[in-house]
């Protein structure tokens, strides 16, 4: 095992490295208030007004960082994002230190920091989401993993268990990181590191770390489980097949050549044996995503690492030939263009190609929640003054009920509703609602919970931007012929 006095480290390469994260944090300050609301941040937005130690979907972080943006910048759309900026930022920096960590240089470094950025971590920097933290958190326990392992410091464990520990507070992804370490470990050694009582100490300090979380999750019958069961249910097939695929597009494909180079050295490279258990580590994290059905970019922090392990590799490689210094430089100034592109608001609203919406998902779930809003407020004002006095708003997804509650106020809408995840345990509206205004309910009508139903208006966002709400009905329901306690199981979905 490699150890500080016969193993000198490069010197950390910071202005180039400086100037990268600099340069990502200037370009996600300049789109900060493009387009709107994502739908997951109006949703965290409403879960900030119900602190907890947990939800049925995720951990307490996320919506207590859009809580305390509101509290300390007021209650904007760029105040809530001011988090999520700096993780690309953080991400950036470990990358780098990642890749010095591996023997790389100012070079090796340089790439690393660079590539870093590529759309995921720019969608991550832009939107607050869970993602963003875990990037940051996946890349901290690597990194002090690595420096365990190649250094012979195991106290670096300690700081690997601190940062699963306050990971599981934003989401409880990390798990997959250990279990596909430790099996790395067994798999390829140095198997005593299993036995390394700095390693079962770090182990102890995630868990009383994380142990509100934790308690939380054990005390309501784990939600998070069932959640993940929902999830793998309605998007699982399809993320099965789109996982490998996507490997080589989450960071750009004219950069998957660096990142499947540094995986072969890391199972070849002699002096990167003690971390090859990075090397099996992804497999074994990919593999149980795809029995699971977990998203496609659940195991990227790995795919980084062996990102960054590939720029020392190509580094060296380039270093023989200017030609092929060329070669990496125009890889990394496409794929940054695109990434740009894609990943970020930077084209007008009218003009998004169809095929830049469907590449990021996240680009049409920020657009024309404003507008929603505002035939929804139509829908209502339209009602006899008697049905508004006991009229309530139920909307089909937290997206269209975050909104509401966002913009509701100004057309004093009544309380709206939701059975989708967390927002179902608000619920169900008063006894004295007969009236209900049903947002995103497609023949909601043949439930039989209301004498008539009219839909009175479908959505639009005005900008032609196909999306999850653009043509969803609106649609009045009087005459309520049973109990809302009744009726509210029924509308309780997960996903």
């Amino acid at each position: 095992m490699a150890h500080d006095s016969v193993r000198t480290l490069p010197r950390f390469a910071w202005r180039p490295v400086a100037a990268v994260a600099l340069a990502a944090l200037v370009l996600l300050t300049a789109t900060i208030n493009r387009y709107g609301y994502h739908r997951d941040e109006l949703y965290f937005r409403l879960l900030s007004d119900h602190p907890a130690w947990g939800y049925v979907d995720e951990p307490p972080l996320t919506p207590m960082l859009a809580r305390l943006g509101i509290a300390l910048f007021g209650d904007h759309l760029w105040s809530i994002r001011i988090p999520a900026l700096l993780c690309p930022v953080a991400i950036v920096v470990l990358g780098a230190l990642l890749a010095r960590e591996l023997g790389g240089g100012t070079a090796a470094q340089t790439l690393a920091a660079i590539g870093s950025c590529g759309s995921l971590v720019l969608v991550a920097g832009h939107l607050l989401s869970t993602a963003s933290f875990d990037l940051v958190v996946w890349l901290l326990v690597i990194l002090f993993a690595a420096r365990a392992l190649l250094r012979g410091q195991p106290r670096w464990w300690l700081a690997a268990g601190l940062a699963v520990g306050l990971g599981l507070y934003n989401k409880q992804l990390v798990v997959l990181l250990l279990i596909g370490l430790g099996a790395g470990l067994l798999i390829a050694g140095p198997r005593r590191e299993l036995l390394s009582p700095w390693l079962w100490a770090g182990l102890g300090i995630a868990l009383v770390v994380g142990a509100p979380n934790l308690v939380y999750q054990l005390t309501h019958d784990w939600p998070q489980a069932k959640m993940a069961e929902a999830v793998a249910r309605n998007k699982g097939h399809d993320d099965r097949i789109m996982f490998v695929p996507f490997q080589f597009l989450l960071l750009g494909p004219l950069l998957a050549p660096i990142w499947i180079a540094g995986w072969v050295q890391l199972f070849r490279a002699p002096q990167w044996r003690p971390v090859r258990a990075l090397a099996w580590a992804y497999p074994v994290v990919g593999v149980l995503v795809l029995v699971t059905g977990g998203q496609v970019y659940y195991a990227f922090g790995l795919l980084l690492a062996l990102y960054t392990a590939g720029c020392v590799v190509t580094a060296r490689w380039a270093a023989a030939r200017r030609a092929r210094w060329v070669a990496v430089g125009a890889a990394l100034v496409l794929t940054a263009a695109t990434s740009i592109l894609i990943g970020l608001p930077v084209l007008p609203e009218r003009s998004l190609p169809p095929s830049i919406v469907a590449a990021n998902q996240t680009i049409g779930d920020s657009i024309g929640w404003p507008a929603y809003v505002r035939q929804v407020a139509a829908a209502y004002q339209a009602l006899p003054a008697s049905d508004q006095a006991v009229a309530v708003l139920v909307t089909s997804n937290y997206g269209e009920a975050g909104a509401l509650d966002r913009y509701g106020p100004r057309y004093r809408l009544p309380t709206v509703y939701s059975g989708h995840n967390e927002l179902h345990r608000y619920g169900p509206p008063p006894e004295s609602a007969t009236v209900a205004v049903f947002v995103g309910f497609e023949r909601v009508g043949r439930l039989g919970y209301f004498d008539s139903c009219t839909e009175v208006d479908t959505l639009d966002n005005g900008v032609g931007v196909d999306n999850e709400e653009q043509g969803e009905p609106i649609t009045v329901c009087r005459g309520r012929n049973r109990p809302w306690r009744e009726i509210w199981p029924s509308l309780q979905h997960y996903d």
